[in-house]
């Protein structure tokens, strides 16, 4: 049985990212408006693509952590907004790379790009947006924050390799498995915080301070996310439910639930992960085991500590209302599984 590990919540209303939100709202409008520009081509077909994905939604939360953390550290000038972009360019081409790694119909709601411009034109966005994430970067002057983020998009590859080894394949371990969520999930995150105090020139406690933030945020957002996707609604995880066993994937959930079930259950998983072959009813079938084994509760509960570890490493940056912000943003995203 998973033990519940309570987050330091002590505000009665429902955790929410409206404060972080507010605070980095004229620094957003400014990336919004570097987004859409950036997103631009001669090419018709990129802007169109780009603009399709851009703007069907998100939280654009890694961007968020990217101005907080600049301004929480004191830096004046237009830099983080260069780079908070570049963030969200990286993160989007991820998403294009992903829905046809994965076969995915829809994406936050919508459509997923590939179903209507084809995956040949999906990976080819991606690219391209890719490609304007690094010149953005280059435009803001600070080598360092392009080495942090041009190292991070190659750990982000690495990791989309690994997962793409570990699909379909009942005997990944949960330390394989958490190597590629910190790779292809939290590595983002990471340097997304890291980017805010290296710009504002802080000292490698900071800057460690927040990587490790980020780095245990990314972990407790895919993991809350794995939950989700068994136990959630479409509303809060952004795509289908059920998407993870349509598509193969193995995550911990899953590995909990395969080690700690019936041996019976063990043809259910070949049939629906290893062979592809999902039918109606498998999801309920799959959640049931899910919480005849606890594997949902307890993937809940290792989300928890690594929010905790976030909020540790929050404590030792400088106090303000950014600070603030950014915990509270720990607490909303655990919070989105009820």
């Amino acid at each position: 049985m998973g033990v519940v590990v309570p987050l330091r919540e002590t505000r009665s209303e429902p955790a929410s990212i409206q404060h972080l939100v507010d605070l980095t709202a004229v620094g957003m409008e400014a990336v919004n408006q570097l987004i859409l520009s950036k997103a631009g081509s001669n090419v018709e077909l990129i802007p169109e693509i780009a603009r399709h994905l851009i703007s069907s939604g998100g939280k654009r939360l890694r961007p968020m952590l990217t101005l907080a953390m600049a301004d929480l550290f004191g830096y004046r000038g237009e830099g983080h907004v260069g780079l908070a972009a570049s963030v969200e360019f990286m993160h989007t081409a991820t998403l294009l790379h992903d829905d046809v790694v994965d076969e995915s119909d829809m994406r936050r709601g919508k459509l997923a790009a590939r179903k209507l411009w084809g995956n040949q034109a999906s990976v080819l966005v991606g690219d391209y947006l890719l490609g304007q994430a690094f010149k953005m970067m280059v435009d803001v002057g600070s080598l360092e924050a392009l080495r942090i983020l041009s190292s991070a998009s190659a750990v982000i590859a690495e990791g989309e390799v690994m997962q793409l080894g570990a699909a379909q394949d009942l005997g990944t371990s949960e330390e394989r498995y958490m190597q590629v969520i910190e790779a292809k999930t939290a590595a983002l995150f990471a340097a997304a915080a890291e980017v805010g105090p290296v710009i504002a020139d802080a000292g490698e406690a900071d800057r460690a301070g927040a990587r490790d933030y980020g780095m245990a945020l990314g972990l407790a957002f895919q993991l809350v996310d794995d939950a989700l996707d068994y136990g959630g609604s479409a509303a809060d995880l952004g795509k289908d439910t059920g998407d993870d066993l349509r598509e193969g994937k193995i995550t911990l959930p899953v590995i909990l639930a395969i080690a700690r079930g019936r041996e019976e259950n063990r043809a259910f998983w070949q049939r629906c992960l290893e062979a592809r072959d999902v039918r109606d009813g498998d999801l309920e079938t799959a959640i049931t085991i899910m919480h005849e084994t606890d594997a949902l509760a307890d993937t809940v509960v290792r989300a928890r500590s690594f929010g905790e570890e976030a909020l540790t490493a929050l404590e030792k940056l400088p106090a303000g209302p950014q600070r603030d912000a950014m915990a509270e943003a720990v607490e909303f995203c655990i919070a989105r599984v009820k």
